[in-house]
């Protein structure tokens, strides 16, 4: 029988946990100072993260306007807001009406359609009031095409063999590439990041093109900004185990996303998601957080995530999984609790319509959950559970400070038996979407296509 209800319903019912965010209660933690586990900021390991497109949040696209939905952001669960990059656009070569968010124009300066400085602190101070953190995005791999260091600093560009000008990165005509080799750039680039730490008072930088930016810049930059915060949040948009060695935090699962596009496109079976965790398992230091997602900004402009990648009712089991697997942290893009089922221009006004917020209640549970169930914690212990069906049933356990949560997914098109013969998973847990008490045993039952359970222990 089916073991959730529809999310529409979940709106009429309040879930309660027990609330356990204590870290000294949870055994397996290791602390290295009151603000970091795991090498990690404490906030982060049962946090979740919600990424903001300030440009079509709303028809001003201002940082005023989208303030006005922090209360209904934290109600939904949201913990930290990652925006977008908040920097002036280059001019020159600029793409479409608005240009790209990503080509930068100033480092230090806030790109006017939004407001002003003083707007963009206000906003992170209502944050911080209502308990939320605050990341920004970087761009320090490549500026637009007329940011004044061309001119001012031209030794801080890498130059074309064949023009002798600066050189543009991937195609990308609307930027031009940063040279490294520079220590002078290196020390400018330091800078920019720190001023925002000490006038805004930020929480972390999401960091572009990662992957592209010299390792030993991350290893010299990090420990510098973590004097000035040092429970500041490092993530990177890379994926790879050396991320974590150079001082980040988080970084991309693109090995993990891209298998979870062929599970729910029938390529792959749902056991070809181990091959991944094995692979990271090898090259990836045990506490390295990965940020779990079905979408975000460049997946949803460019291949059309998770709308036409994990359709309908596919969605929500991926989303479970994104929420509630092993080191890792959730993210939640622009619009994705209304549904947005469509994708959103890259360099034109594009806004979203809010209004239904038909998913709103399921993140909602899920997110609260996270918060409250050290089981859910970036550290706490994944595994995974064997079932007669394992080609398209993916079970696993999550466990912290006598704290249990069963995730059960089906993902396939198929109804499926579920027959569990884990004896420690015997009882009356609380099935989390039903909201009730319910007999988990050997006996056999069944599962809906698409269908996910989570039972709280």
């Amino acid at each position: 029988m089916p073991r959730h209800l529809s999310v529409l319903l979940l709106s009429f019912f309040v879930l309660t946990f027990t609330a356990c965010n204590n870290a000294s209660d949870n055994k397996e933690n290791k602390t290295t100072d009151a603000k970091r586990i795991d090498g990690h900021p404490d906030w982060i390991m049962q946090g979740n993260i919600y990424e903001v497109n300030v440009r079509q949040y709303t028809p001003e696209g201002t940082f005023a306007a989208f303030g006005k939905h922090l209360d209904r952001l934290k109600e939904m669960g949201v913990q930290t807001l990652w925006f977008m990059p908040i920097n002036p656009i280059g001019v020159v070569d600029r793409k479409g009406a608005l240009g790209s968010y990503y080509a930068v124009s100033s480092y230090t300066a806030i790109n006017p359609e939004y407001g002003t400085l003083d707007d963009f602190k206000t906003l992170v101070k209502q944050a911080h009031e209502i308990g939320m953190k605050v990341v920004i995005d970087w761009v320090p791999n490549h500026t637009s095409a007329d940011h004044p260091w061309l001119t001012s600093h031209p030794d801080f560009f890498v130059k074309d063999s064949a023009t002798g000008k600066a050189a543009v990165p991937f195609g990308w005509s609307d930027t031009r590439q940063l040279d490294y080799k520079n220590p002078a750039l290196r020390d400018s680039m330091m800078a920019s990041m720190k001023y925002w730490i000490n006038t805004s008072d930020i929480d972390g930088f999401r960091c572009d093109v990662a992957w592209n930016v010299p390792d030993d810049f991350w290893k010299s930059c990090i420990p510098e900004l973590q004097k000035l915060k040092p429970d500041l949040f490092m993530l990177a948009e890379a994926d790879g185990g050396k991320y974590h060695v150079d001082g980040f935090d988080a970084s991309y699962p693109w090995t993990m996303f891209h298998m979870m596009n062929l599970v729910a496109a029938g390529k792959r079976d749902a056991n070809a998601l181990d091959s991944v965790l094995r692979d990271w398992d090898t090259t990836y230091p045990s506490n390295a957080i990965r940020l779990f997602f079905t979408i975000n900004h460049d997946e949803n402009s460019w291949n059309k995530a998770d709308y036409a990648t994990m359709p309908g009712a596919i969605h929500a089991p991926f989303a479970v999984f994104t929420q509630t697997m092993g080191r890792s942290v959730p993210l939640i893009y622009s619009g994705q609790e209304e549904p947005v089922l469509d994708s959103l221009s890259f360099f034109y006004k594009d806004t979203i319509h809010f209004g239904q917020f038909k998913r709103a209640a399921f993140y909602t549970t899920l997110l609260k959950l996270r918060k409250d169930n050290p089981a859910l914690s970036a550290n706490a212990s994944f595994r995974k559970i064997k079932t007669d069906s394992d080609n398209a049933l993916y079970v696993y356990v999550r466990e912290a400070a006598g704290k249990k949560v069963l995730v059960v997914l089906n993902l396939s098109a198929k109804e499926q038996s579920v027959k569990l013969s884990d004896a420690s998973l015997y009882g009356e847990p609380l099935n989390l979407f039903m909201g009730s008490k319910e007999p988990v045993s050997d006996k056999p039952w069944n599962i809906e296509p698409w269908g996910y359970a989570v039972y709280v222990y």
